[in-house]
């Protein structure tokens, strides 16, 4: 009976854990930010729908229940359905430049102004706002601890935050050395997470306190991605390294010989590979744990939006407005759609279906 019953326990937190073909809460796909999609990408692409919003876009859409949440530089978050049919707008006081995390039928994202918000997914009402001392540029990440739940967001202020998701309250603040501006991993309940004092750092989600923080370069505009007990991180001086988050020693580290140009992206990661853009206008793939570089895929414009991947495919977004999805074998083109504008942020897919937001202020909606 007992074993029994662990088996129907396991079962449910498996199937609870387990992505949903019509979601993307995560505008990096899980808690460890590795841009991972278990869905097959459209193999055929066309334009379903455009949605015209005020401003334009810098942070990337999220989907959960139906719903497709993206905030513009207006200082609006938006809800979409999949018609494009607008459901709910918040308005803010400030731009709107960070992803917004979808958990438990909320949303939860930060402004300029510094405001982390709490709004209910089903009617955009608000049920909290805490305030930083500065602006939020990255996406809150979310953890249950003993039974609480708790957000750590950074802000320019310095600090990672650490706020209960329930009621907006703080709980704790780590200082670090400079600007937050990414998102924070999780990683054996804690936030692991890059800044501009160029250091990966450690903080326990739990109480805030500093495990560890590791020299990385002179700034790190991305946040990691985590696999195996292992974060991987782009950064400003045209660096990828691979960290061992137990023992806190740097396993490899890229250098491109032929130009220092930054990536701000951050990488995706699927089984034994990496891949990551850079603003050299090429997408790279590497073996994760070795560091060796596999292929290169020049897209013709700077990558300074994240990847997603599967176990065959990658879908990349650059600066000339090119939707292109790619083998993940050897990076050659499946297929490309021109957008014609810039898109700096990271796609949402779903089945049979990638939303992406752009600089000129539109939601597209592609499919087969």
């Amino acid at each position: 009976m007992k074993f029994f019953i662990l088996f129907i326990t396991l079962s449910v937190c498996l199937i609870s854990t387990a992505q949903n073909q019509q979601s993307w809460p995560n505008s990096r796909g899980n808690a460890q930010l590795q841009g991972y999609t278990t869905i097959e990408f459209p193999q055929k692409i066309k334009l379903k729908w455009t949605y015209d919003a005020e401003g334009i876009f810098k942070s990337a859409p999220v989907i959960s229940e139906g719903k497709i949440v993206v905030a513009s530089t207006s200082g609006e978050m938006l809800c979409l359905d999949f018609k494009g049919k607008l459901l709910w707008k918040f308005k803010t006081e400030n731009s709107i430049e960070a992803p917004a995390l979808i958990q438990d039928g909320m949303v939860y994202f930060g402004n300029l102004s510094g405001s982390l918000f709490a709004l209910d997914l089903k009617t955009g009402t608000k049920k909290w706002e805490y305030k930083t001392e500065n602006q939020i540029m990255g996406a809150p990440a979310f953890l249950a601890v003993n039974g609480k739940k708790i957000l750590a967001v950074g802000s320019y202020d310095y600090y990672l935050h650490g706020i209960d998701a329930s009621t907006g309250k703080g709980l704790w603040k780590y200082e670090s050395d400079n600007f937050l501006n990414a998102a924070p991993a999780l990683y054996d309940g804690k936030a692991v997470f890059g800044g501009c004092d160029g250091f990966l750092h450690l903080v326990n989600m739990k109480d805030g306190k500093p495990e560890s923080k590791i020299e990385v370069a002179t700034y790190v505009p991305s946040s990691p991605a985590i696999s195996e007990g292992k974060a991987y991180i782009g950064d400003y001086d045209g660096g990828v390294t691979c960290i061992d988050l137990t023992t806190k020693k740097k396993l490899w580290n890229f250098k491109n010989p032929a130009s220092d140009l930054p990536f701000i992206a951050s990488p995706s990661i699927i089984d034994n590979k990496l891949i990551i853009g850079s603003r050299d206008k090429f997408l790279y793939c590497f073996d994760r744990k070795t560091g060796k570089q596999i292929w290169k895929k020049n897209t013709g414009n700077r990558v300074d939006a994240s990847t997603v991947v599967n176990k065959k495919q990658v879908l990349m977004v650059n600066m000339r407005g090119d939707v292109m999805l790619l083998n993940l074998s050897d990076g050659s083109v499946v297929w490309t759609y021109e957008l014609g504008v810039g898109i700096t942020n990271t796609p949402a897919v779903v089945q049979n279906a990638i939303v992406v937001a752009a600089s000129d202020g539109n939601v597209y909606f592609l499919g087969e």
